[in-house]
């Protein structure tokens, strides 16, 4: 399923130099099977707004698929932005209108950085919801990621999100608590996933508004649901699209935080993440930082590029197993809707089942 570079987003090129499937537009062929067109609408912090681009793009286009795919990445302009990430955004992202004018088969809404307690006070707040109510009409399916997760639960189901006593955060072994359901067919029973976030939604909480948990985690709780009808909106309380340095960044930025005095303890690891010996040259590097601090001298130098060397990513596969279930559905369901004949051994009028 490779993705089509139908515009100068600079994603496309690193995807392209990293070795993924990407056709430049001249290239896109005429086909006998429609392409699918994925929105994402991307709300992550300036820090990790491009990251998150490529994320979700290399899950989208790794995919087991033949189809084409144009994904349409555009963010809401009430999140404010620093000059550089605005200028980004302007000169490379679509907007609302345009993605309303065009059409969607399907979204992706990635998660946010949270300013006040309460989601309906965040500025993203109102033009997000008119984006659920328009994907609602207009989309076959929403596929919600963590904050976005809370927040449309919230909108849709008045399922509010309760705070944790401690921030979430590592990658947790998880098990599918339905293995029959067409979004998890083929997946291992048992995965990992990664988790960062202050809040959670309880597989109580969706199940007493009629909506189904697919895997949960002893430690980390409920990853991925799906409202009652089964594909319409799909939540993830985790962050399958993170690539193995996203905990590693998040980290850094921790104890970038506290050397500048902007948190007051120094962070802990993330839990599950790093190995025996990561942790050994972490305990080194936050004694040389707090003498440092303490000293008033220059900030050690971080030393990524042998801790890169000693990271795991223990989830990726699952996730690409999952996306390429979901694209799956979507482009059979959008087909359904638009008349398209469907692949062999689809059954049209129940095509769930028929991929289940």
């Amino acid at each position: 399923m490779p993705l089509v570079a139908f515009s100068d987003l600079p994603t496309f090129q690193r995807l392209l130099e990293e070795r993924h499937d990407v056709l430049p537009i001249h290239k896109a062929t005429q086909q006998d099977i429609r392409e699918l067109h994925i929105g994402l609408l991307n709300m992550m912090p300036d820090a990790t707004l491009q990251a998150t681009e490529r994320q979700f793009m290399r899950l989208v286009g790794d995919c087991n698929q033949i189809v084409q795919i144009y994904v349409h990445v555009f963010s809401l302009p009430s999140i404010k932005r620093s000059k550089e990430a605005q200028d980004w955004i302007d000169r490379y992202y679509e907007d609302f209108e345009s993605i309303k004018a065009h059409g969607l088969d399907a979204l992706i809404i990635s998660g946010a950085n949270p300013v006040t307690r309460h989601l309906e006070q965040e500025s993203f707040w109102p033009m997000l919801t008119e984006v659920i109510d328009w994907a609602k009409d207009n989309v076959t399916s929403t596929l919600c990621a963590c904050l976005a997760t809370h927040a449309v639960v919230q909108y849709l189901y008045d399922i509010h999100r309760r705070p944790l006593e401690q921030k979430k955060w590592g990658v947790y072994v998880h098990r599918l608590s339905k293995v029959d359901h067409p979004l998890t067919r083929h997946m291992n029973t048992r995965f990992d996933v990664p988790h960062s976030r202050f809040n959670q939604i309880t597989s109580e909480q969706l199940k007493e508004k009629g909506l189904i948990s697919l895997a949960e985690s002893d430690e980390a709780g409920v990853h991925l649901a799906v409202s009652p009808d089964g594909i319409r909106l799909v939540f993830f309380q985790g962050h399958p699209e993170y690539d193995d340095l996203s905990l590693l960044k998040e980290y850094k930025r921790e104890i970038d935080r506290w050397f500048n005095s902007e948190r007051e303890d120094y962070p802990p690891y993330p839990e599950h993440y790093f190995s025996t010996n990561v942790i050994e040259c972490l305990s080194k590097y936050q004694v040389e930082m707090q003498v440092a601090k303490e000293k008033q001298l220059p900030q050690p130098k971080w030393p990524e590029e042998w801790l890169c060397d000693y990271l795991d990513n223990t989830w990726r596969d699952t996730a690409l197993s999952l996306f390429n279930n979901w694209l799956g559905l979507v482009y059979q369901l959008t087909n359904k809707k638009l008349g398209i004949p469907f692949m062999e051994g689809v059954d049209p009028e129940n095509p769930l089942a028929s991929l289940s």
